[in-house]
């Protein structure tokens, strides 16, 4: 198994990858999938823009034709040399499954084949495949923690010739995390802000991005995890009249779910009951918390929380790219959890 750890992918990226044909990038972070995902494609010296080497499928291609994914990854070059074949979207379809288990079987194939899926649970069926194999280099994508949230606003700020205070650094990681591809918008977005200033205050930080204040975002995403939409309308409400971002509140819903998430894999795999596994993952929650959360860890299984945060993942990044649409994109989502909650 070529398992690549965070803190390894950028050395393996310069001088690994080119070993293997076959690559499996997955993880919670669907930003970081996607922009990992990238640089392998890059690495391989396939050009991007042309179509007869480059081909981009979606799970859903595979649908209605399962022996399509092998047949371009073992097909010839119109003109010579390797194809990349990019699949995105990809969780433990039986298509992808079944092409999978005969290339990993198999020796390397003609071409190169980049797998991006989503958060993978220990033991899936995608998972089961490609870490035994040899041939497949698999890249695990997870949020970023504060070492890696630092890296990338200092290569961000770096590139305007910009410095940040400790005080800034430390509002602007409160800010950050769940999807890479937002925290790096965020952090150019405030680079540009700053342009030419040569230091980041943390005034800038809250000029900028903005803060949901603690009290506004737990009540919505309190009122989230109860399904009670009328208390979600007025947290909401108080986000909106203070100006702030309603993408904020859609960020630490996402950083909650991510947490029941994990809290709940833990009581699975232990065999721990609720207020076990809140003596441990979640003594740092606020004591008038507990309660709603604790309630949240009984109601909802993990398929469903799973489900809700993909739901969330690609809301972020939606609200990130489109951010016209940004209060729209966020309070349509934070309304269907809410819905997915009361029920």
């Amino acid at each position: 198994m070529a398992e690549v750890k965070s803190h390894e992918f950028d050395r393996f990226a310069g001088k690994g990858a080119e070993l293997y044909r076959i690559f499996v990038i997955y993880g919670p972070d669907r930003g970081l999938v996607s922009e990992r995902a990238a640089v392998v494609a890059g690495k391989t010296g396939v050009s991007q823009d042309d179509p007869f080497a480059m081909l981009k499928l979606d799970i859903s291609d595979l649908q209605g034709d399962p022996g399509r994914l092998l047949d371009e990854v073992n097909s010839l070059g119109l003109f010579g040399g390797s194809k990349l074949v990019w699949l995105r979207g990809a969780a433990n379809e039986k298509p992808l499954l079944d092409a999978m288990q005969v290339l990993a079987d198999g020796p390397p194939p003609a071409n190169i084949l980049i797998v991006e899926a989503g958060d993978l649970k220990k033991g899936s069926g995608l998972r089961k495949i490609a870490e035994p194999a040899k041939t497949i280099a698999v890249v695990p994508c997870y949020a970023d923690d504060v070492k890696a949230l630092n890296g990338l606003i200092d290569t961000e700020l770096g590139s305007e010739n910009l410095g940040i205070t400790p005080a800034a650094r430390q509002r602007l990681l409160e800010l950050l995390g769940g999807d890479r591809v937002a925290s790096r918008n965020e952090i150019r977005k405030l680079a540009l802000y700053c342009r030419g200033k040569g230091m980041v205050e943390e005034e800038n930080v809250d000029e900028i991005i903005g803060d949901a204040s603690s009290v506004s975002a737990d009540e919505a995403v309190d009122a989230i995890l109860s399904g009670d939409l009328p208390a979600l309308q007025r947290a909401i409400q108080k986000v909106l009249s203070s100006k702030t971002p309603v993408f904020l509140v859609l960020q630490s819903c996402l950083r909650q779910f991510q947490m029941l998430d994990l809290m709940k894999a833990e009581m699975e795999e232990k065999k721990l009951q609720t207020g076990q596994v809140m003596m441990t993952l979640g003594r740092h929650i606020h004591f008038k918390r507990k309660p709603i959360v604790e309630k949240a860890l009984r109601t909802w299984n993990s398929a469903a929380l799973a489900r809700e945060t993909e739901r969330l993942q690609a809301a972020i990044l939606m609200s990130r790219q489109k951010q016209a649409l940004e209060p729209s994109i966020a309070l349509h989502t934070l309304m269907a959890t809410a819905l997915q909650s009361s029920r």
